[in-house]
């Protein structure tokens, strides 16, 4: 069972995505937190328009929980899971920050919280799955069709992220230096 399914195993929306890495879980794991998430022209355009504003250069996984997001867990060398609670579906989005135990409360009427992973398996000699999932639980019905609506028009926005974020991190774990890359203690 993953961290994901543990904290959040009901859902209303979910998208995965999924990319082979040429390097071992190690070096994909750490790369998970080194890549430069900040300069990906499609990334930084789209949570620009959410009013979320990575810096040019040097932004990485930890700079993205500065808006918004925070990190509800991880198993070191696995994986991590992010989560919010918020109105997604408007403008700005209104995310907040949650603490694991904020994220596992009862959530208030007209609003949804949302997890998203990556996951690191290792798939043969000298090659590793990295996978993203994002899931969606709602507090109500009218939530949901709210959310619903917001999710067939931004969805796929929202999946073009993701793979650009997958791919700039396979980059990373097959062409970064491995001498200067950290990783955070689980």
């Amino acid at each position: 069972m993953t961290l994901l399914d543990e904290l959040l195993p009901e859902y209303d929306v979910a998208a995965r995505y999924w990319t082979l890495v040429g390097a071992s879980p190690a070096t994909v794991y750490g790369a998970l937190w080194s890549a430069d998430l900040g300069s990906l022209p499609l990334t930084r355009v789209l949570l620009r328009l959410r009013g979320i504003a990575p810096r040019e250069r040097g932004a990485t996984l930890r700079d993205l929980t500065r808006s918004g997001f925070s990190i509800l867990g991880a198993r070191a060398g696995e994986e991590v899971v992010l989560g919010t609670i918020g109105r997604f579906w408007r403008w700005r989005g209104t995310l907040g920050p949650a603490t694991p135990r904020d994220f596992q409360a009862l959530l208030s009427l007209g609003v949804a919280r949302a997890a998203w992973s990556f996951h690191v398996v290792q798939t043969g000699a000298g090659k590793t799955t990295l996978s993203t999932e994002t899931r969606v639980q709602c507090a109500d019905a009218a939530t949901r069709r709210r959310f619903r609506l917001y999710w067939t028009i931004v969805g796929s926005a929202s999946g073009l992220i993701r793979r650009e974020m997958l791919r700039a991190i396979r980059r990373e774990a097959e062409h970064g230096d491995d001498a200067g890359r950290r990783q955070p203690a689980a």
